[in-house]
């Protein structure tokens, strides 16, 4: 349906800035923001996105925050080493002389943002069906939608490039707000054309053998963990669509980082229970999340199954690794850092972890995305030490991670924000979906316990795509 808005406080408060922003000469960003009642922020990025828009969706349903946003108003792009660095220099140039009304008490999250994320590599994403997500991509949207829990803005975005006709930019954005709708995202049904047919791109044997090698030169010493990942591939017999996959995603999975990044070829979309990391203002918190085990539909059992996992010496030892590496690179960028003196069960649908909440307080100012530059990767995903495990991986692995496992988030204009991890997720893109699991593998690791750990986490989304 199509939406009722008063529109006059958001269009005026742009025409106004972009005509003071003719006047400078230069490229400008004019954004403005208004409150907002009653939208579904993702339903609408979803009904109301163009075929050719990149759009995001983020959301952690148990904490009643939400982001939607459509179009590309500007995008910060990189590659390689320096690509977070890149990012964020561009975002801040960009951001720097902007001029914003409606943003001056609004929470994070509303008013102008970059959103989109990072690949695992600073070269990943090379294969075929990851062309259209960069190594780095934060994109400014023409639109977005913020909600914390009954408060909702809408803020609208312009770039005005030197000498562009500032009507020419308001009637872009007047054509974007008057196609706003909203849309109950569809319900997830049976595929249509019969199963889709379902193969890893590699045999389980040989993941099992690349673990086993792993465990050798893990033992043989210089390295103490790498992680290991696998891609299982769906093959539909139509085209599948995100909007229903994402839905489903935030309903069985409320407590984790629901995210989705689309662009005109491909949505990569998933479920994160890993928080790399949240900053607001001067004060940063993150998890180490590593260690695993299945869920039971038994209480008792399941209770038991979290024991076992809180008192396994193999999982403590991996998670250590983590939440060790973590508070050794925040200590670098903070007065002070505090972990909490024993890790915690955290139970999401379908597996718990072990989970360690960490916080610092930052000793000068650094940006969300230049801090998840400098967590990323954590041991959780990569290994230890880094990079001698990127090495382990790159000869064991044989698989091109793109944004799997990288980090997906949003950042401000006030520089807060937040990103998770990408794992739990899939690359869906036509009639193919790529989805993405791996293990932490150290001394003592079982190639057979270590498959089965991927399994369960392939539960996640595959039962919604197969």
């Amino acid at each position: 349906m199509a939406l009722t808005l008063d529109s006059d406080a958001l269009l005026s408060g742009l025409e106004n800035g972009l005509e003071r922003a003719a006047g400078r000469g230069r490229r400008t960003l004019v954004s403005t923001t208004a409150p907002a009642e009653g939208l579904d922020p993702s339903a609408v990025a979803f009904a109301s996105r163009l075929a050719s828009d990149r759009w995001f969706c983020w959301e952690q349903p148990d904490r009643g925050f939400a982001l939607g946003a459509i179009g590309n108003a500007h995008e910060a792009v990189s590659r390689g080493p320096e690509r977070f660095r890149d990012v964020d220099r561009e975002c801040l140039r960009i951001a720097g002389e902007a001029i914003v009304a409606g943003a001056d008490r609004v929470p994070a999250g509303a008013g102008p943002l970059w959103c989109g994320g990072f690949a695992f590599a600073g070269d990943g994403g090379r294969a075929p069906a990851w062309s259209s997500f960069a190594p780095a991509s934060m994109t400014l949207p023409e639109l977005s939608l913020c909600r914390r829990g009954e408060d909702l803005y809408l803020t609208l975005n312009a770039v005005l490039a030197a000498g562009e006709d500032p009507a020419g930019a308001l009637a872009r954005v007047e054509r974007r707000l008057a196609a706003l709708r909203e849309e109950p995202l569809p319900m997830l049904g049976p595929q249509r054309g019969g199963a889709p047919e379902i193969r890893s791109t590699r045999s389980p044997g040989d993941f099992e053998r690349a673990v086993a090698a792993a465990v050798a030169r893990i033992e043989a010493g210089g390295i103490e963990k790498v992680v290991l990942a696998r891609e299982v591939v769906v093959t539909a017999a139509s085209a599948y669509d995100p909007a229903p996959v994402f839905g489903a995603l935030r309903e069985l999975f409320p407590a984790c980082f629901c995210f989705c990044c689309g662009t005109a070829e491909g949505a990569f979309l998933g479920a994160s229970p890993e928080l790399l990391l949240r900053r607001a203002g001067a004060s940063l918190s993150t998890v180490a999340l590593a260690g695993s085990t299945r869920r039971s539909s038994d209480p008792s059992v399941d209770d038991h199954l979290g024991e076992q996992l809180l008192r396994s010496e193999k999982d403590r030892h991996e998670h250590e690794i983590v939440a060790r590496r973590i508070v050794r690179a925040l200590r670098r960028h903070a007065v002070w850092v505090e972990a909490a003196a024993e890790p915690s069960i955290v139970k999401v649908a379908n597996i718990q972890h072990l989970a360690t909440p960490i916080v610092a307080q930052l000793a000068e100012p650094r940006s969300t995305v230049e801090l998840a530059g400098a967590l990323h990767p954590t041991p959780a995903v990569g290994g230890d030490p880094w990079p001698r495990a990127a090495e382990e991986i790159a000869e064991l692995e044989h698989l091109d991670r793109g944004w799997y496992a990288g980090p997906v988030g949003w950042m401000d204009a006030s520089e807060d924000g937040e990103f998770c991890v990408a794992v739990r997720s899939a690359l869906l893109r036509d009639r193919t979906a790529h989805l993405f699991a791996g293990g932490g593998i150290v001394a003592g690791s079982d190639p057979a316990a270590e498959l089965a750990e991927t399994e369960v986490k392939l539960e996640a989304l595959l039962p919604l795509l197969s």
